[in-house]
């Protein structure tokens, strides 16, 4: 089974970079809003 995961993984290195930066920036962007109605 943890040769599964492992396999999984290394075939999915791409896409699991671009989740983790598409997670972020909706962080980023939640952060953003949240903030807005104390600056104004």
């Amino acid at each position: 089974m943890i040769n599964d995961l492992k396999s999984v993984v290394a075939r999915s290195q791409a896409t699991l970079v671009e989740d983790m930066i598409g997670a972020v920036a909706l962080l980023v962007i939640l952060v953003g809003g949240l903030s807005l109605p104390g600056l104004v």
